[in-house]
């Protein structure tokens, strides 16, 4: 008798815990290890955690209230569900500032600035508005030795150095802020799942908390998701399907310029960049980025031309480096930092096909000033530019600039957005703009007046019409 009580309780047991594999990079969850993920196709990411399928389920069904349907007609919109961090950049890449009731996450390596520049949106907040700052990696004095550095705060500023997420969401109940700053959501831990923290049932768990919490109080929460080179802590691309806005922190966290980038915004553009510069005071925002990533710039010099590329509503004004020279090796060497290597091998062949210009036993090296990273089609001619001004060893002149699409044919295809590139160059100060002969016809002849436009059928009548 005594033993199937045991085996009952113990099987009974077995059916509330059940051990299941998540990969860390997408969350997709298994019963069993896998080499490769399904969903994100990445290699030996499975890890293995046990969860509690009840608790799960109460989880869920916390904070919940009584489902009513509501007519499209009774909802009111108000400018002021936005709120604005001060901060310009910030807030052209969230698309107006923060909206009510909203969770946003806020990504990037480890010492990149995340924490740095929520501490700042903090302080411009709490002139204006309740703010709270919950922390689970700093103590209290920690972070006032880092908001030291930044500047003055505000009393309404509140902070909360606390993991237990419980704890956290009576606190919010409690103090009702105005906006809620999570730091980091790897360190926050529900009691009732067995799993450490920083896991990828932990950080899920805790994300979709939050994200009841904020809507069902309508309170705004930025949330920190860190990203380890290890991989072992479940990084922000977990919670991209839970969160409505996700925010990226880019460039090398040893040089000066970052760059904010909104890869997910449900109540923005996707396509917006954000540029600060990281100073001994905190992050600076940086208002024209294309005067930043064309200053040094050599003069009279082989292999560089100047790319316009599209960031959501903003032409962004780069510099492309090229450097093309004899190999040393039997395959020559190819390498690309900040444009596709798919694609400058594919100009590279159209170049040798289409045009004349052979780099068969010539390495070829592709490099963008500031960082920044070319992903628009448009920039494909001023690439082009490069590497035949430095095959030739023929400089491209200074007051020079090219965009549009170059196609297998080695034809030159027009592109959206002409007349604003054009009409940054020409602030900027550039007198010669080359762009598409289709796209030719559609620019005012008032701006051609401000800068000489000229278009191009193919990429041998552009290098003709670019140098001396």
């Amino acid at each position: 008798m005594l033993c199937m009580r045991v085996n009952r309780s113990s099987k009974s047991m077995a059916k509330a815990k059940k051990t299941v594999f998540f990969c860390q990079e997408c969350g997709y969850e298994s019963p069993k290890w896998m080499g490769q993920c399904p969903g994100c196709k990445s290699w030996n990411t499975f890890v293995e955690e046990t969860v509690s399928p009840n608790q799960t389920k109460h989880q869920e069904a916390t904070g919940r209230k009584k489902a009513e349907p509501v007519a499209l007609s009774e909802i009111s919109l108000d400018e002021e569900d936005r709120i604005h961090t001060g901060i310009k950049e910030l807030d052209r890449v969230l698309g107006g500032g923060i909206v009510q009731g909203s969770m946003t996450l806020v990504g990037g390596d480890p010492g990149i600035g995340k924490s740095t520049l929520l501490l700042q949106v903090c302080r411009n907040l709490a002139d204006q508005v309740s703010v709270l700052y919950i922390s689970g990696e700093e103590s209290l004095k920690q972070i006032k030795l880092r908001a030291q550095r930044i500047g003055a705060f505000g009393d309404r500023l509140r902070l909360l150095c606390e993991t237990n997420l419980d704890m956290i969401r009576q606190v919010i109940e409690k103090e009702k802020p105005t906006v809620v700053v999570i730091d980091s959501i790897q360190t926050m831990v529900i009691s009732d799942l067995s799993s450490s923290a920083g896991s990828v049932t932990q950080v899920r768990e805790s994300t979709s908390m939050f994200m009841r919490t904020a809507k069902n109080s309508n309170i705004p929460i930025i949330v920190v998701g860190h990203v380890n080179k290890d991989g072992n802590i479940a990084g922000p691309k977990v919670l991209e399907h839970i969160v409505d806005a996700v925010l990226y922190f880019e460039g090398d966290r040893n040089m000066s310029y970052r760059i904010l980038r909104a890869v997910k915004n449900r109540y923005g553009s996707t396509n917006e960049i954000g540029v600060f510069e990281m100073l001994d005071s905190g992050l600076s925002q940086v208002e024209n980025p294309s005067l930043m990533l064309i200053s040094g710039r050599p003069k009279n010099t082989s292999g560089t031309c100047i790319a316009c590329a599209m960031e959501g509503t903003r032409p962004i004004l780069a510099e492309v480096q090229a450097l093309v020279s004899a190999s040393s090796f039997g395959n020559p060497r190819r390498m690309a930092t900040g444009f596709d290597y798919s694609r400058m091998a594919m100009l590279l062949a159209v170049l040798e096909k289409r045009a004349g210009y052979f780099f068969g036993n010539m390495d070829a090296y592709i490099n963008v000033i500031g960082g920044l990273k070319l992903d628009e089609p448009a920039t494909d001619l001023s690439v082009a530019l490069a590497l035949i001004s430095s095959l030739k060893d023929v400089p491209i002149r200074d007051d020079v600039l090219a965009f549009g699409e170059i196609g297998l044919g080695g034809e030159i295809r027009s592109v959206n957005h002409c007349e604003q590139r054009i009409k940054e160059a020409a602030r900027l100060g550039f007198k010669t703009c080359i762009i598409p002969r289709h796209n030719f016809k559609s620019v005012p002849d008032k701006l051609k007046k401000e800068i000489e436009v000229i278009g191009v059928k193919n990429v041998y009548e552009a290098f003709a019409n670019c140098v001396d």
